[in-house]
């Protein structure tokens, strides 16, 4: 499988991108990358009940980034054609960090790379698209941004990882 690097403007959410803000989906730099479609999963590790999904999305362009702001959507067709998943808190599309006020979690945003569209129907949840992407992926990275309602972040570095 090929190495992806994966980069976030930031290293801690800013607020536009949490349930404490507009609740916006960040834009992502996606390096690396050979196949035509990308898929993608933000997930919260650190959440008390385990994994929390905040976002699926795949059949997503390999253009070198995924922007912004997608629409909640299960078929999106402007900014970038995508199809979105079902998360865990029961909607279709990106529903940002939210954790209690004082606690800091950690948000990993993993993005393969795929060979061709995915067959798989708007709204899937996680283990389908898991399912999916053991056959169907051909490239594998992430990076990982924390999140602590109610600290402000600072300037930082953006954050990328390369696996």
């Amino acid at each position: 499988m090929e190495p992806l690097t994966v980069i976030l403007g930031f290293g801690v959410f800013p607020p536009e991108h949490t349930c404490d803000g507009a609740d916006r989906s960040p834009e992502i730099t996606v390096l690396g990358v050979r196949a035509p479609y990308l898929a993608v999963v933000m997930e919260d590790l650190d959440a008390s009940m385990g994994t929390f999904t905040h976002w699926l999305a795949w059949n997503i362009p390999a253009t070198g980034e995924i922007p912004g702001g997608i629409p909640l959507e299960p078929r999106v067709s402007h900014q970038v054609p995508a199809v979105q998943g079902t998360n865990d808190f029961q909607r279709i599309g990106y529903g940002g960090p939210c954790p209690p006020k004082g606690a800091s979690h950690r948000f990993f945003i993993r993005v393969w790379g795929l060979g061709q569209e995915l067959d798989l129907a708007p709204g899937a949840g996680r283990s389908r698209l898991e399912d999916t992407l053991a056959v169907a992926a051909t490239g594998y990275g992430e990076t990982v941004a924390i999140y602590e309602p109610g600290k402000v972040p600072g300037p930082r570095p953006p954050v990328g990882h390369r696996t």
